[in-house]
């Protein structure tokens, strides 16, 4: 009698793995029961069909060999003080060098000398030698068949645990073929049929088989097509499902008129003049505010396009229709600046401007908790204390969340909460573009405005990247930039580990600079100096008269000085693109030529030089942002894993674009036409475990 497996059946009683491997995939790659394992996608394919003469290798192209090991040496790399694993692979036709740098154990103690193998990977030079590093390696018996072994085999991501125990890609392959022989998978296809039609997709259990046990490469990729759009369909899903929640299930108070405010403020305080694309944004923020429905709307604009005088229109639409506004900044740095610009626009018309941090005293926090619950306060910008427990408002009608990705989901939620018996309306920002594909993934239940134009004074800036030992050229620079009565920035990065040692480089580096140039005032900012002493520094560059300015990121956004002509970034690698390219945005602000010279540290990575090279090259932020994307990965360019994104297992938004946007297509039209549901239980159930899984139950309220 065979066994029947499920997905919720424990990895223990499966036949060919037993309890002591089953603890072993539990602790080195979290598989617990077999439907965690029909998800243990694997990270590649190898196509062993076609075997490759050694005389015949192409360079740099991933092929297969069928050949003898040679004897097995481990010697010491100099260059990596590590030791390696070499050996030589002879076909009849030539021979190559194989070379395994790290966790090479496995190959010594499985494989021989004179051993018959098939060898895959990219063949390169180095030197005069033909060699591979790491090539997968399958082994060759008398008995083998060898037309049976030609065939596609998953790779999965394999530990050297996992490796010790037996369990290799063979053993994967084995313990599949088991599990499809006798497994009843109870959970239904989540894609409804009619989608799966649409766009040529294969049912879930033939696509789990194809993934695991394909007999040709193309259904292997029709496999990973499939999981691929199911991922972004579930997530897109929940986004079609929330919009349309929060356009249909709350209310927010309907601004219905312009107000005096605006007028005012347009034709007597406005200090320039807005571009095209600014008076576009604001008519859209003006439609959305003047429904009895929450606005959900994105401004995404390039440094320095103005996106928050775009704000300040929003803000006085909301207190000239008798309600509140809180702008939230993710450090107390840019709510201080935010403060400041709105309180230099909005003093001259007798409009209150609260400024609520983790930094003010208890009496001033006191006070302002006190007028906000009283409505003596119609705008306070603050950091996360603007949702903390003991904070209450009286009508807050309009929410402004800026550098909105550095807050999580749940962190704008609970700022929301504090509107009451509405919804308020909620205006996001974003200083760092998001590629199309990331937009559709973060922001599907937002409406995005784009500010698509700098204003005219803007200056292209001219970008240099140094090397460590280049740094007199900079020098040289920012003294004829001195000269003729300009100021500069110069940066230093974030040590993250250690804030003793962050301050320390800013601080030497500031002593550096007084030396270098003693004829010129030097000025130091960093993030641990008091709100007041920021102030006074900023003040003190603004009005020239300090003509440098040492410091962290902390100048990164906001800062607006019309006569610095000179960025400098010590340590350039160590920022990423996007964060280089806000950071370039403190220059050209006014009518002189500008320069960003970024100097790299002295062993720089390849991906480093990369990234440095790009902004030489490309101006535009929303084209470094696709880079800046496409070289970190989603994690690392939003900065933060309280995004609200789950984690996708086997879909790139960076790579698959295509499939998201299909994949959002079906989504949409399916809640478009079924809000709840109600016509597909098993897209119900299953949405109910990813939820669950991923912890998004904020997507539901």
């Amino acid at each position: 009698m065979s066994t029947s497996y499920t997905w919720h059946t424990p990895l223990k009683y499966l036949k060919g793995l037993g309890p002591r491997r089953a603890e072993i995939l539990e602790k080195e790659a979290q598989l617990s029961t077999c439907g965690d394992l029909l998800e243990y996608y694997p990270r590649k394919y190898l196509d062993y069909s076609r075997i490759t003469p050694i005389a015949q290798a192409l360079l740099d192209q991933e092929q297969v060999f069928r050949g003898r090991l040679g004897a097995f040496r481990v010697r010491i790399s100099p260059k990596r003080n590590a030791s390696l694993l070499t050996t030589t692979l002879y076909d009849g036709t030539a021979w190559m060098e194989l070379v395994w740098y790290h966790q090479w154990h496995w190959i010594r103690e499985q494989f021989s000398e004179n051993q018959e193998v098939l060898i895959i990977g990219k063949p390169t030079y180095k030197g005069n030698t033909l060699q591979l590093s790491h090539p997968e390696i399958l082994p060759l018996r008398s008995d083998t068949d060898i037309q049976k072994l030609l065939a596609v085999y998953p790779v999965y991501p394999l530990t050297e645990g996992l490796r010790k125990a037996g369990l290799t890609h063979k053993r994967f392959r084995m313990i599949f073929q088991e599990l499809f022989q006798s497994l009843r998978l109870e959970l239904s296809d989540p894609i409804p049929p009619a989608i799966r039609q649409r766009y040529e997709l294969m049912e879930i259990r033939d696509a789990y088989r194809a993934m695991h046990l394909p007999t040709t490469l193309e259904e292997a990729q029709r496999a990973t097509t499939r999981f691929k759009f199911q991922e972004f369909f579930l997530l897109q899903v929940l986004l079609a499902q929330r919009k349309r929640l929060l356009k249909s299930e709350y209310t927010a108070p309907a601004f219905t008129h312009v107000g005096p405010l605006v007028e005012e403020f347009y034709h007597r305080h406005l200090p320039f003049q807005l571009t095209e694309a600014q008076k576009r944004v604001i008519r859209e923020i003006r439609r959305d505010l003047g429904q009895p429905v929450p606005m959900n709307r994105l401004i995404q604009g390039d440094v320095g396009s103005g996106k928050t005088i775009v704000a300040l229109f929003a803000a006085l639409i909301a207190v000239g229709n008798g309600y509140q506004v809180a702008l939230m900044a993710p450090t107390e740095v840019l709510a201080e600046q935010h403060a400041r610009s709105f309180r230099r626009w909005l003093s001259p018309m007798g409009i209150p401007v609260g400024l609520l941090t983790g930094g003010i005293s208890a009496a001033q926090r006191k006070d302002i908790l006190r007028r906000l619950e009283n409505n003596e306060l119609p705008i306070i910008i603050g950091t996360h204390a603007l949702y903390q427990e003991n904070v209450t408002y009286a009508r807050l009608g309009l929410t402004i969340i800026d550098e909105q990705h550095k807050f999580g989901v749940r962190q704008r939620a609970l700022l929301w909460e504090k509107a009451h018996p509405h919804r308020p309306h909620n205006l996001l920002m974003t200083a760092t573009p998001i590629p199309r594909t990331l937009a559709l993934s973060l922001y599907g239940d937002v409406d995005v405005s784009i500010i698509d134009e700098l204003p005219p004074n803007r200056q292209p800036v001219k970008t240099l990247v140094y090397a460590h030992h280049q740094r007199p050229q900079a020098w040289r620079l920012l003294q004829e930039e001195l000269q003729k009565g300009r100021q500069a920035y110069i940066i230093y990065p974030l040590v993250e580990e250690s804030e003793k040692l962050d301050l320390q480089a800013v601080e030497v580096g500031y002593q550096e600079i007084q030396k270098a140039f003693p004829q010129y005032k030097v000025g130091m900012i960093h993030g641990k100096m008091s709100s007041e002493r920021k102030e006074h520094e900023m003040a003190r560059f603004k009005s020239g008269q300090t003509q440098i300015l040492v410091g962290t990121t902390v100048i990164e956004v906001g800062v607006d000085v019309p006569n610095a002509t000179v960025l400098i970034v010590e340590h350039a690698d160590r920022f990423g693109l996007s964060q280089l390219h806000q950071l370039r945005g403190r220059v050209g602000r006014g009518s002189h030529a500008s320069y960003a010279v970024f100097i790299a540290s002295r062993d720089v990575s390849e991906q480093a030089e990369e990234r440095l090279r790009a902004l030489q090259t490309y101006q535009d932020g929303f084209k470094i942002s696709e880079i800046d994307l496409k070289l970190r990965g989603p994690g690392d360019f939003l900065g933060t894993k309280q995004s609200g994104l789950p984690e996708f297992r086997i879909a790139d938004i960076v790579e698959d674009g295509e499939i998201l946007r299909a994949a959002r297509e079906a989504a949409f039209t399916l809640i478009e036409e079924d809000p709840l549901l109600q016509s597909h239980p098993p897209l119900q159930t299953h949405l109910h475990h990813y939820i669950k899984r991923y912890g998004l139950e904020f997507f539901t309220t």
